[in-house]
């Protein structure tokens, strides 16, 4: 394969609230911490084990706004993205390195009341401007599409 893929898709309850940094020209970065998790049984002691395991989302300006106002701890979200690795000098000269999901696309999967159901998706793509619209929506324009396979 001549070409390589970097791509994400995690479904997880948040571990937290949606930490907000905000800069200059109206840019801003939110954070916050998503568990998923493994269930299996052990087949040679044929017990049920349980593995969480933690990632660090970043969402970046009008998505990043959009979670702040609406994502609550333990609400549960499907996130695409991809894998970013950061490395930084911390205050005693030692490198540090942090891996996270810079995030693209959200969908949330936690219904806000009893009735309406829906689950939403945003685009965070950058330079595009973020629309809330139903995850169907997005299948259904993909299928429209003129491929030649």
């Amino acid at each position: 394969m001549a070409g390589t893929l970097n791509k994400v898709m995690l479904i997880g309850h948040t571990g937290d609230e949606v930490k907000m940094t905000y800069f200059e020209g109206g840019n801003s970065i939110g954070r916050f911490p998503l568990a998923t998790n493994e269930d299996y049984v052990n087949k040679s002691t044929g017990e049920r084990v349980s593995n969480t395991e933690w990632h660090t989302i970043v969402v970046r300006n009008k998505g990043a706004e959009i979670c702040e106002k609406y994502l609550k701890k333990g609400d549960k979200v499907y996130i695409e993205g991809r894998i970013k690795t950061r490395k930084w000098q911390d205050d005693k000269g030692i490198e540090r390195y942090a891996t996270e999901i810079q995030c693209i696309d959200f969908t949330f999967l936690s219904p806000k009341n009893e009735a309406s159901n829906t689950s939403q998706t945003t685009n965070t793509t950058p330079k595009q401007e973020a629309v809330t619209k139903p995850l169907s929506s997005k299948i259904e324009s993909a299928e429209e599409d003129d491929l030649p396979f």
